[in-house]
């Protein structure tokens, strides 16, 4: 074997937690899978190193809320989606007052903190619709957290009130909202949008709600379902995208990423399993400096994977998903307790704790 000294030089940098460039993580990329897992664990511990009053190496937390998806009709027929339903079909739906409070007592029963509210990208629903609905969840549990509305139904919004995006976020905000979930990043390459997502928002537009909704006060996670017809440069350059906001807006509290299920939707793609996860994870933990948090993925990975992932860049299990509808008409079909969650925390050594949206110990 030939020696390496650039090669040398780099895991040294990787390892004292300096900041890679493009060309560098292209570099890492093909690194035994063990070695790359090593490199993004030394970069979980030096991220969480100044957490929880410096015990955030040890402690491993998860959220305990629910997906409620306020409506599942949508007319952006994104490829890779088989949960959405036209106005005609004889199962779409507009949720009820009554379904919708139904779910969160059920959340409340179970220790829940929040719910996580996304819908398709209905045509009919006015902004007074959203705006009461948001205000029914507030007054009715306001110890709540709204984590509602991914920047694609934002964008939607936009087009469909007419109204400037500062104006609908603020709105939103006074009404009820808390946070805002990173949903329909897929990969933030117009390119690759344009193929499994072309009525979708675009790479800017998502960026540009980021932007708004952290300027007005309110934090975002970020996401990134790869695994279809994108390319390792094409993960990389999200990843670039979604550091260069995070300098910018430090908005950002985690960043979640996935790969494609495949069953039932129209995008035909070679799917990828759990090694190609595992090895996107740690290089996006190690890209990624300036994300405290990673959430591993078992909603699509199983929770052995779930937890394996655990040593590869994630400090969090993200949620135990009491109810789940997108990912799961897509062939994923697994499912976690909160005992579940904490022994698989306990067995890797690590201390369970349950948090909010915002990090924050609950226990």
């Amino acid at each position: 074997m030939i020696y390496d000294k650039s090669l040398d030089d780099l895991l040294d940098k990787v390892w004292s937690g300096e900041r890679i460039t493009s060309a560098e993580a292209l570099r890492l990329y093909p690194l035994p899978l063990e070695e790359l897992g090593a490199l993004a664990d030394r970069r979980r511990q030096l991220a969480r190193a100044s957490a929880y009053e410096g015990r955030g190496n040890q402690i491993v937390t998860y959220i305990v809320d629910r997906n409620i998806n306020y409506t599942n009709i949508c007319n952006v027929y994104c490829k890779f989606c088989a949960f959405y339903r036209t106005e005609k079909d004889a199962d779409a739906y507009v949720i009820s007052l009554a379904e919708l409070d139904q779910k969160i007592e059920e959340t409340l029963a179970l220790g829940g903190t929040q719910i996580l509210l996304q819908g398709g990208h209905h045509p009919g629903l006015t902004k007074q619709w959203y705006l009461d609905l948001l205000a029914h969840i507030r007054d009715r549990f306001p110890q709540v957290n709204i984590h509602g509305f991914s920047p694609s139904e934002f964008i939607h919004f936009r087009e469909v009130f007419n109204e400037p995006l500062d104006r609908i976020i603020a709105d939103f905000k006074a009404a009820g909202l808390g946070s805002i979930p990173g949903g329909g990043g897929e990969i933030l390459v117009d390119r690759v949008r344009k193929r499994v997502s072309p009525l979708k928002a675009m790479t800017d537009d998502w960026l540009g709600v980021m932007e708004v909704a952290h300027r007005l006060g309110l934090n975002s996670s970020a996401t990134m379902m790869f695994g279809h017809v994108e390319t390792l440069e094409d993960r990389i350059e999200h990843l670039e995208r979604l550091r260069a906001q995070q300098d910018r807006t430090r908005g950002f509290t985690a960043f979640i990423c996935w790969t494609f299920q495949a069953e039932h939707t129209r995008l035909r793609a070679p799917t990828v399993g759990a090694h190609e996860y595992l090895r996107t994870q740690a290089l996006a933990r190690i890209y990624l400096d300036n994300f405290p948090s990673v959430q591993s993925s078992w909603v699509t990975q199983g929770q052995e994977i779930g937890q394996i992932a655990l040593k590869f860049g994630a400090n969090d299990l993200g949620s135990i998903m009491i109810e789940e509808n997108v990912v799961s008409q897509a062939g994923a079909a697994f499912r976690m307790t909160v005992a579940d969650m904490r022994r698989l925390i306990l067995d890797l050594g690590y201390e369970p704790h349950q948090r909010d949206n915002w990090y924050r110990l609950l226990d």
